[in-house]
């Protein structure tokens, strides 16, 4: 059964940066589509970003265009998020997961695995 485990998440002021990491029991980043979603209190869980197993697509919501940034590093089986220039909008718990595609519109991503417990990211002055 695969699990995943996110980290990375902080507290930290509007403008800065942060990046999460995700690993995966069971689960290889070099055969695997990979994904980023997130949930903000209140609203339902949305696609941030996603990753093709090769590491040549990426695709990213309209939100976090040119201020995130995802990457795979397998030789660590490990998937991250950089995110720089947060805003407070950015704040929610961010949880990846394998994906059944990398799709142009993030509203199309669907994940494949169980969720984790997720990271908590708060962008607050």
């Amino acid at each position: 059964q695969v699990q995943v485990v996110e980290s990375g998440g902080d507290l930290v002021q509007p403008g800065g940066s942060l990046r999460l990491s995700c690993n995966g029991t069971g689960l290889r980043t070099d055969r695997n589509n990979m994904g980023w979603f997130r949930q903000a209190p209140g609203k339902e869980r949305e696609g941030v970003s996603c990753i093709d197993w090769r590491g040549r697509s990426t695709a990213y919501g309209d939100p976090v265009k040119g201020r995130f940034t995802i990457s795979t590093d397998n030789s660590k089986n490990t998937l991250y998020l950089q995110m720089n220039s947060l805003k407070p909008e950015d704040t929610a718990i961010y949880y990846c997961a394998a994906v059944a595609e990398c799709p142009i519109s993030m509203t199309n991503m669907r994940a494949r695995t169980d969720w984790g417990q997720g990271t908590q990211v708060t962008v607050s002055s």
